[in-house]
């Protein structure tokens, strides 16, 4: 469908940004100079935000540390978790504010990509050794001064139209994330949940997490209304869904919901420890001194061999809090991982305040089991034993990467994962093997708004060439020593998260735009405050 122009390519940005959640307005609002084109899907800015949560879906940190370095929050102090809603209205007023609603094209989705940017001997800006499939040489501007990428774009507004518009970019920011639009289905599910006729096996109803997502609240609460629901997972999505479901079935026709848990991981009820702040361990200068960094020196590699008894230590003394505060033992959910491999990999989640009082009242149960398929009522397990189901939610997340690779061309299709399944993306930001391309909001932390925002800002200023980029091999082995790292920190390393080195990270994007990676007033507060957006206010030049 879009291989054919059915109309003129048009041309009317340097600068096209496909996505209009945090990453792409953060990126929006940084590029503004270019007065760059935003395409979003829906008719909505936010992300996830607003497709991705249900009525009880909160913020899991508090507001200081989601926000934007120059648009705080107007109270920023309350130590609450925002609602969805009201992260959203957040992210409204910062748009408004920055007038950044007037370059998004709402109801515009981006089916297809190509890449058009040969330069005039006829060969791509990053070049390669075809022998050994190594790249060669730098990676050349973002700007080049003629169209790189041509966009095919579709209205989403207009259902029967099916017709494209084509657009030309020199520089192409790529923010529709990691969650939403193709759900990731366990693998056995398709051959699990059709019989040798061809007919359902389950009698009930299967909904992914993302389609529930979508109900309004009326419909999600008879969905779960006096229904026995069996929850697949145990991650943020599924903890909420457990909330939803309880909540929905208050009284004595009420129906418990069971997770389904294949890996335990661990969970916290906030950021207090034994009473001290949570940032003390894992987000300040001296506690991640700690911690295995890319580039290090011998010294410090010897330092944190010294140091990893101290390491295990603060891991055990947080995992002893939680098994205290919480009845982890009593249901079986004490992770056999160390804290801190959850922590390395962006995984720790924030249980809702009533979670374990509404396992208490029988209304949440929990089923450990590394396999399952349906049966006629319900879900059956190895052990043999079976759970009876009305309603089966899938809370196994999304494939942003399959989302991803659907719209790029060959080869930067195939190249943009490497061999073990990650993006490997210099500062987060830059595939050393796509030319004139960026990628905002792929890169895990703590805090994935303050993340995208320091990136954007590096990347506006790479784009006025401020500063220039290594050569392509450099960046990939700078990208390869990161994820090194974290195959020494956790076995949950099939993600790009810099939790436990985020100030290094942002320190080495402060030294190449030529600002102090050092942000704090004094020695004290750089050694143990934590680190957050606001430390990274710059006033406009």
């Amino acid at each position: 469908m879009a291989d054919n122009k059915q109309n003129q390519l048009t041309l009317v940005s340097k600068v096209g940004i496909i996505g209009a959640g945090i990453s792409g307005i953060a990126a929006a609002k940084q590029l503004s100079n270019h007065s760059p084109v935003v395409f979003e899907a829906t008719g909505s800015i936010g992300g996830v935000w607003k497709h991705c949560s249900y009525s009880c879906t909160k913020l899991q940190t508090p507001r200081c540390d989601y926000e934007f370095s120059d648009y705080p929050w107007p109270d920023r102090d309350n130590s609450t978790f925002p609602s969805h809603l009201q992260v959203l209205d957040y992210l409204y007023g910062y748009a408004k504010h920055f007038d950044v609603l007037k370059y998004i094209k709402f109801n515009s989705k981006v089916v297809q990509i190509r890449y058009v940017g040969l330069d005039h001997t006829g060969t791509t800006t990053t070049t390669f050794d075809q022998s050994e499939k190594q790249p060669v040489g730098e990676y050349g501007p973002l700007l080049e001064g003629h169209p790189v990428w041509e966009v095919a774009v579709q209205d989403t507004s207009n259902q029967s139209n099916d017709a494209v518009q084509w657009y030309a970019f020199e520089f192409l920011v790529v923010c529709i994330g990691k969650y939403g639009d193709i759900p990731r289905m366990p693998t056995h599910y398709y051959n699990l949940s059709i019989n040798s006729s061809g007919g359902q096996v389950f009698t009930g109803k299967v909904l992914h997490s993302m389609e529930y997502s979508k109900l309004d609240k009326e419909a999600a609460r008879s969905l779960l209304k006096g229904k026995k629901v069996a929850i697949i997972g145990y991650k943020k999505s599924a903890i909420d869904l457990a909330i939803e479901c309880a909540e929905a079935n208050q009284g004595a026709n009420g129906q418990p919901c069971t997770m389904v848990i294949r890996t335990l991981h661990w969970t916290v009820p906030s950021y207090w420890i034994w009473g001290l702040p949570f940032f003390l361990f894992y987000s300040t200068r001296s506690s991640q001194f700690l911690h295995e960094r890319p580039n290090q020196g011998l010294f410090r590699t010897l330092l944190c061999l010294l140091f990893s008894p101290l390491r295990g230590a603060i891991s055990k003394f947080i995992e002893l809090y939680l098994m205290w505060k919480l009845p982890l033992i009593k249901y079986g959910l004490k992770p056999d991982h160390p804290f801190e491999e959850d922590y390395a990999s962006c995984q720790m989640a924030i249980l809702p305040e009533n979670f374990f009082e509404e396992a208490d009242k029988g209304n949440i149960k929990f089923k450990k089991a590394s396999k399952w398929w349906f049966w006629s009522g319900g879900i059956q397990f190895e052990d043999q034993t079976k759970l009876e189901a009305d309603v089966v939610l899938l809370a196994t997340g999304y494939d942003g990467k399959k989302k991803l690779q659907s719209i790029l061309p060959e080869p930067f299709s195939s190249l943009v994962l490497d061999s073990t399944g990650v993006m490997p993306l210099y500062r987060g930001t830059i595939h050393p093997l796509i030319p004139s391309m960026a990628f905002v909001g792929y890169i895990e932390s703590v805090s994935n708004l303050h993340t995208a925002e320091l990136r954007c800002k590096w990347l506006s200023w790479l784009a006025d060439e401020k500063f220039k980029l290594p050569t392509v091999e450099k960046m990939l082995d700078q990208v390869t020593k990161e994820l090194e790292v974290m195959k020494r920190t956790t076995r949950f390393h099939k993600r790009h998260c810099i939790s436990t080195f985020s100030i290094n990270h942002s320190d080495e994007i402060c030294q190449e735009m030529g600002f102090s990676p050092w942000r704090k007033t004094n020695w004290f507060l750089e050694a143990f405050s934590p680190y957050s957006s606001q430390d990274y206010y710059e006033k406009e030049e």
